[in-house]
């Protein structure tokens, strides 16, 4: 079986590309599963970019087929801020509630109607042999008041989805992941990983 490493460590991302690529015969792991993984500075100015370095120094470490991805939020009145930095948007000593607090004190005052903000993923697939293709998926929605729900991780809380009166952190995974913008950027990667299993069993 082809094996398909996922260029993270975060475990809940993790969880979610492995429920949303389900379907396709792979062994999919992640980079837990190597010692002295190289860094990959993530100093793109782009989240496909930031993908592509992933999965193409991943993909020359461990030798396999590597989907590297990353993901943010950019919110419309702040120019698309937090953005690349999404994960790191509250600086060193960062974390999830650090950046949600930060954005709410951005955003203090404004009316739903300034609050419109949109998720993006990218993701790019690699093997040994160089980059085989990146694709973005995209998701809107506006930024809640206040932080809802306990599902997801990142802004997950305070991503407002309209059509549903719930944030992705309420709405839950079963949900979520027919929806996010990763739901989106991995349905499009899907046929390049299907495309590669197919060229190598042809081998």
């Amino acid at each position: 079986m082809i094996k398909l490493v996922v260029a993270t460590r975060n475990k809940k991302k993790l969880r979610e590309i492995k429920d949303i690529l389900k379907g396709i015969k792979i062994e999919l792991v992640s980079l837990d599963s190597y010692e002295d993984v190289p860094r990959v500075l993530e100093n793109g100015k782009s989240f496909q970019e930031n993908a592509v370095k992933k999965a193409v120094k991943m993909a020359r470490f461990t030798g396999e087929l590597c989907l590297g991805e990353d993901s943010g939020l950019c919110v419309d009145v702040l120019d698309g801020a937090p953005g690349i930095y999404s994960a790191r948007f509250s600086g060193r000593d960062k974390s999830d509630l650090k950046n949600n607090l930060k954005l709410l004190r951005l955003l203090k005052g404004l009316p739903q109607k300034k609050r419109k903000a949109y998720y993006v993923c990218a993701v790019a697939l690699a093997d040994k042999s160089g980059l085989l293709g990146v694709v973005e998926g995209r998701c809107s929605g506006l930024i809640a008041f206040e932080p809802k729900g306990s599902a997801g991780f990142g802004y997950d809380p305070l991503f407002y989805i309209h059509k549903h009166k719930k944030t992705f952190a309420q709405l839950g995974e079963k949900i979520k992941h027919k929806m996010s913008h990763r739901y989106h950027a991995l349905k499009k990667a899907k046929q390049v990983v299907r495309k590669y299993i197919v060229n190598r069993l042809a081998c």
